[in-house]
């Protein structure tokens, strides 16, 4: 059953406000679903995500409207052709068909290449992504007018920076911008 985290914000929350206007999160990042993950990430195994996606459809159907766009964390094009494989459009694509909504993974940019996430301290991992992403400006102005929000999707939420960073290159579209990850880790979980 997917978790309805409700999580009230932390100091540097009240301190510094997040750019996206919710972050929504299916699952906690602990036990099976961590498994499912690595499983996923490491060796190429999707059946157990699919299943978690499935089993969260409604709750996507809640959260996420029609007229929604999805747009993917995008990854470092090195990092990308040595895998193989780009979790969080793959990601968008399955929440997308569960939430009847559109994906584009044209929009937001990776800009260079930073270092992987997961070996970074809360403070590397902000100094990492500061100039990390832009929105691909020509290609924006040439799609549709969007009449829903933009959500930002990512596997795993961990000190927040990724999102943070990825939704405030967006501002520029003018748009809502939301936040929706797989997992979020928890503190002592």
């Amino acid at each position: 059953m997917p978790s309805r985290l409700q999580l009230n914000l932390c100091g540097a929350c009240l301190q510094n406000s997040p750019v996206q206007e919710t972050t929504h999160s299916l699952y906690i990042y602990h036990g099976a679903v961590r498994n499912a993950v690595l499983a996923w990430k490491l060796q190429g195994q999707d059946a157990a995500i699919l299943w978690l996606l499935s089993v969260a459809s409604k709750r996507l159907r809640e959260l996420i409207h029609p007229d929604d766009l999805l747009l993917p964390v995008p990854m470092p094009l090195s990092r990308m052709r040595k895998q193989g494989q780009h979790h969080a459009a793959d990601l968008c694509r399955h929440i997308a068909q569960h939430a009847g909504c559109s994906w584009d993974w044209r929009v937001l940019r990776r800009n260079g290449e930073q270092a992987r996430q997961s070996a970074l301290s809360g403070a590397q991992r902000k100094k990492n992504l500061r100039k990390a992403f832009s929105v691909d400006t020509d290609y924006w102005q040439q799609q549709d007018e969007l009449a829903g929000r933009i959500w930002v999707i990512d596997d795993i939420i961990t000190t927040g920076m990724t999102l943070h960073f990825a939704s405030k290159a967006l501002r520029s579209t003018g748009k809502k911008i939301h936040a929706l990850s797989l997992t979020r880790t928890v503190k002592g979980g």
